[in-house]
């Protein structure tokens, strides 16, 4: 596979330790799952090498895959703009992560792994949450699909932890206000961090762990890969520049 564009992942980025180490054991398992194929990562802030950085080294046919839960400003601007500096490049940029039946399987897992059992009650979804209509409304999807996944059907409600109601704690309250007992917590975010502790403190019975490196992520990245080689590269243009992220200055676990 050496003829193969280049799969880039565009991770956000995080000054926590474990959330790089996140993104390194995943990328790790997508070269395990692509022998000969060639994979390199980046990210959009905080951690080298940065999205201009990387894309400088590379010449040539390459698919950027954001390692990203939702379609979000990331997706739509900052990495077309980043592209736009790189005029020599024939590159892809494949769809964000979510939502998709395979982050249902990792969800599930990680439930599982932390002793939920599926007669226990309504689920919280507790996204990263965004000012992106968008990237929120792909939050609400994966809650459907996530609820599909499970026995019976299992009501999930979406929530976010920033930029947007409910809270997961918000979202709680409401559920045992309807007479709920026993509510648990999945965190729809890839690495620890700050809104990984943020929604412990929801008040739920229980909280899964982020998605982290599971088998599922890895093979969704090969896939949103293999789903942008079918299309054409698209016009790149750059959008004007503005920040729409309602994360903390310096945070960042998406």
């Amino acid at each position: 596979m050496s003829d193969a564009p280049v799969l880039l992942a565009v991770a956000h980025g995080t000054r926590e330790t474990a959330g790089v180490a996140t993104t390194e054991a995943l990328v790790a398992r997508v070269r395990a799952l692509r022998p000969g194929l060639r994979v390199e990562r980046c990210f959009l802030d905080l951690v080298s090498p940065s999205l201009p950085e990387a894309l400088a080294r590379l010449r040539g046919d390459v698919v950027l895959v954001p390692l990203l839960l939702g379609t979000g400003y990331h997706v739509r601007v900052d990495i077309p703009s980043a592209l736009a500096g790189a005029p020599r490049l024939n590159a892809r940029i494949a769809r964000a992560l979510g939502p998709d039946p395979l982050l249902a399987d990792a969800l599930t897992d990680r439930l599982h792994e932390a002793g939920w059992r599926a007669d226990e009650g309504p689920l919280v979804l507790a996204a990263a949450g965004s000012t992106d209509p968008a990237a929120n409304a792909d939050t609400a999807a994966m809650a459907r699909l996530l609820s599909e996944r499970l026995p019976g059907a299992a009501p999930v409600v979406p929530a976010y932890l920033c930029a947007a109601g409910p809270t997961p704690a918000e979202a709680v309250a409401a559920l045992r206000a309807a007479g709920h007992s026993r509510i648990a917590v999945a965190e729809y975010l890839l690495g620890p961090g700050f809104f990984a502790r943020r929604a412990t403190r929801s008040g739920a019975c229980l909280t899964s762990a982020p998605l982290g490196a599971h088998e599922a992520l890895a093979r969704l990245v090969v896939r949103r890969y293999d789903e942008a080689l079918t299309m054409p590269p698209p016009a790149i243009r750059r959008e004007p520049v503005q920040n729409s992220s309602a994360e903390p200055p310096g945070i960042s676990v998406r």
